[in-house]
């Protein structure tokens, strides 16, 4: 392992994760854009130039930034761990992961035209029966496959590596990057199915009406795995990289796999908590699934308990003495630590709410609020946002052959720290906007003078102080990516992968027997999903005929 971290990603293939990259810069500055002028509506202080509709500018924030630019950081991400950790890809994975690129750009292309076009402002999650141009879902359908082929890529390197290291256990990172990749792969199954079977054929007026309720169900299992499919590349740093850059070890390595083979299961049969107040689902599998909701705590405790097990033997490893005397000694000036650790931070108050969303009695009082919207950028754009930003910060050099000087090292610092102020202001005022009633999915209004709706005034105004600091965080952002990628002194970036520490319970094999945990997942699913389907589908209402509401 001393030796594999001495090399760098092969050229290659780090070109492949740069080109990902170049996307997620671009996406990230037009949907934090977006997001700006999002925020300064809900003001009430600004409106919208040129004839664009919120609407539009909404479900533009929600595709770039939810859907397009995770995604192509999440590959290019992964393309450059298991090129790492297993070896270069072949000429021929290769191919496939950049046909995979090739897909997920046209097809985000022609899902952002579609939009500018005012096609398809069908808000992020695109429900049925909003009705978006034919071309919108095209795209989307896109990106899922090219999505498809750049994991086959990661399959068959996985498989090559096994098939040259028979009786050893795989390189952790990699076995990571295998699990959020299955992972996402069973998942988008849902939303492909609903898309061709259902919005495709009634968006081309195939077909008049569409079931809304087994639409939304069939998204609703792909929505909620698609929270962890952002977080799981963010445990990925946290188990296995951040220990190397503050100079310790990794906790456990059985721990670190557990947790993610817990997660596989848990995070797919779980969507309709998502759907706790819609009708035509028996309440029966409603609590079913929010039972199996909450099993998600026990690795995201466990991934808790690894993490600071980490950080304190570090600390005492260097003289730290008392209860909390080991957090002194980590590497705070560090910007790839510092940001990727407030991150982690976030996502505790992020997964409370998240225990708040999933309770039935609660979720009937914040559903329909902007509550909700908060808990989502808390989870996401607090906690996954930041890790991938302290990624940037030593994988773009590592990939560019260039170094994080001390300058640009503290331009980052600020960035962060920047974010964090920013998306603190924002979140922690739309939770408690929406506790006072405000719903979500809407532009600002006064609602004819309303007592109820002037008391949310001031937390619209302070998300709009929040927005302009994060956009400001956005600006940095750019700037140090341009630097990193383009302009910074030539030199060797470290590619921190940590190692396991000496008193770490060997790793057993097991981990490696995907037919016993597919076959787990696979039952889980059929378990949670048959029932509440073939009743969506045998006792379906009247269909519903498409609606354009802009």
């Amino acid at each position: 392992m001393n030796i594999q971290a001495k090399l760098k990603v092969d050229a290659r293939d780090g070109k492949l994760a740069m080109a990902h990259f170049y996307v997620f810069i671009v996406a990230l500055a037009i949907g934090g854009l977006a997001g700006l002028l999002q925020t300064l509506v809900r003001s009430g202080k600004f409106e919208l130039p040129f004839g664009i509709g919120y609407y539009q500018l909404l479900t533009l924030h929600g595709v770039v930034l939810a859907l397009v630019m995770t995604t192509f950081f999440i590959m290019g991400f992964l393309h450059a761990v298991v090129s790492k950790t297993a070896g270069a890809y072949t000429n021929r994975q290769r191919t496939l992961a950049w046909i995979g690129f090739a897909l997920l750009t046209i097809g985000t292309i022609l899902a952002a035209i579609m939009i500018l076009l005012n096609e398809a402002s069908v808000l992020y999650t695109f429900y049925a029966p909003l009705q978006a141009h034919a071309v919108f879902y095209i795209g989307l359908t896109l990106v899922i496959v090219g999505s498809w082929v750049g994991s086959a890529a990661v399959f068959m390197k996985y498989g090559q590596w096994r098939k040259a290291n028979p009786g050893q256990t795989s390189p952790l990172l990699t076995f990571m990057a295998v699990i959020t990749l299955m992972m996402w792969d069973i998942a988008t199954i849902g939303v492909a199915t609903t898309v061709l079977f259902q919005i495709l054929p009634w968006s081309l007026g195939l077909v008049e009406t569409i079931n809304v309720g087994l639409s939304r169900t069939l998204f609703w299992y792909f929505g909620h795995p698609l929270v962890y499919f952002w977080l799981l590349p963010a445990y990925m740093v946290w188990y296995a990289i951040i220990p190397k850059i503050i100079g310790g070890k990794i906790f456990s390595d059985s721990l670190a796999r557990l947790s993610f083979v817990l997660l596989l299961f848990f995070s797919i049969p779980v969507g309709i908590h998502h759907q706790l107040v819609e009708p035509g689902i028996d309440p029966a599998w409603k609590f079913i699934q929010v039972v199996l909701t909450f099993l998600v705590v026990i690795p995201s405790l466990m991934t808790a308990f690894s993490l600071f097990a980490t950080f304190e033997n570090y600390g005492r490893s260097q003289g730290a003495k008392g209860l909390f005397g080991w957090f002194k000694k980590l590497p705070w000036g560090d910007a790839r630590f510092t940001i990727t650790f407030i991150g982690m931070l976030g996502f505790i108050p992020g997964g409370a709410g998240g225990i708040v969303n999933a309770s039935h009695q609660m979720n009937a009082l914040v559903h329909n609020t902007i509550w909700i919207t908060g808990h989502f950028h808390m989870t996401v754009a607090f906690a996954v946002i930041l890790t991938f930003y302290g990624v940037a910060y030593w994988l773009i050099p590592h990939l560019t052959g260039r170094i994080l000087t001390k300058k640009m090292n503290k331009l980052a610092m600020i960035q962060g720290i920047t974010w964090t102020i920013g998306m603190i202001f924002m979140s922690s005022s739309m939770h408690i906007e929406g506790l006072l009633g405000a719903p979500r999915r809407s532009a600002f209004s006064d609602y004819g003078g309303a007592a109820q709706a002037a008391e949310w005034i001031p937390y619209q105004i302070a998300q709009a102080v929040g927005g302009s600091i994060l956009f400001i965080s956005i600006i940095l952002m750019v700037y140090v990516f341009i630097n990193l990628a383009f302009f910074a002194p030539k030199g060797e970036q470290e590619f921190p992968i940590g190692e396991v520490a000496k008193g770490a319970e060997k790793t057993p094999l097991v981990f490696d027997n995907w037919k016993l945990w597919l076959g787990i997942s696979v039952v889980l699913i059929i378990f949670a999903y048959t029932l509440p389907l073939v009743d969506l589908i045998q006792n379906a209402p009247p269909g519903s005929k498409g609606f354009k509401l802009w």
